[in-house]
């Protein structure tokens, strides 16, 4: 799949989450950013800590925005809710655009971590946690690092895509929009 990245029109669905440690639940927002950073739509979604849902949560927002409008989604963290695995390859099958997984820091991964908090079902989730495959490091124009994980674009075309959306440091600005909405509604105790 080729994503037109030097069009100012291009949009991305930026998720991200915010929770609480004692929740059961965890607030999705999505932002619609085009490159040009003109946001033109915003979604929302729960998903549950420890569970497995929150493939499923992604999938509705987007169904829910009602935007076939959207090139590529780009999502903060393939982990999320406490170690609730999104499936990138069955939104990309599902959807037909380009995702785009994106990490902060370097690790060795978190296999461990699963076996020790789920000791009865961490086959599951370790099956689902090694489908998501290696991370990619990119440094970015910023002198950033990001580590990513993508489905239906190529590793060139995703660094091409950060740089432009990424002013200084390491968050790409949508994602950074969506997690500051994420922690606001949070904070003002709103649900879904």
């Amino acid at each position: 799949m080729i994503l037109h990245v030097e069009k100012k029109g291009l949009r991305c669905l930026a998720i991200a989450e915010s929770f609480r440690q004692n929740s059961t639940k965890s607030i999705i927002a999505g932002i619609v950013m085009r490159k040009d950073f003109v946001i033109d739509g915003f979604g929302f979604g729960t998903t549950t800590l420890d569970g497995d849902d929150a493939t499923d949560a992604i999938l509705k927002l987007y169904e829910d925005l009602k935007r076939p409008d959207i090139n590529f989604i780009l999502i903060s963290g393939l982990i999320i809710s406490l170690y609730n695995i999104i499936d990138i390859k069955r939104i990309f099958e599902t959807l037909k655009i380009p995702i785009i997984g994106i990490t902060y820091h370097d690790s060795k991964g978190i296999e461990d971590s699963i076996k020790y908090h789920f000791p009865e079902t961490n086959q599951e989730k370790i099956k689902n946690y090694k489908k998501l495959g290696v991370r990619k490091k990119i440094t970015l124009r910023t002198s950033s690092n990001v580590y990513v994980r993508k489905e239906g674009c190529d590793l060139k075309e995703v660094k091409q895509l950060l740089d432009g959306l990424t002013l200084h440091g390491s968050f790409p600005e949508p994602l950074r929009v969506a997690q500051l909405l994420a922690k606001s509604l949070l904070q003002k105790g709103l649900s879904f």
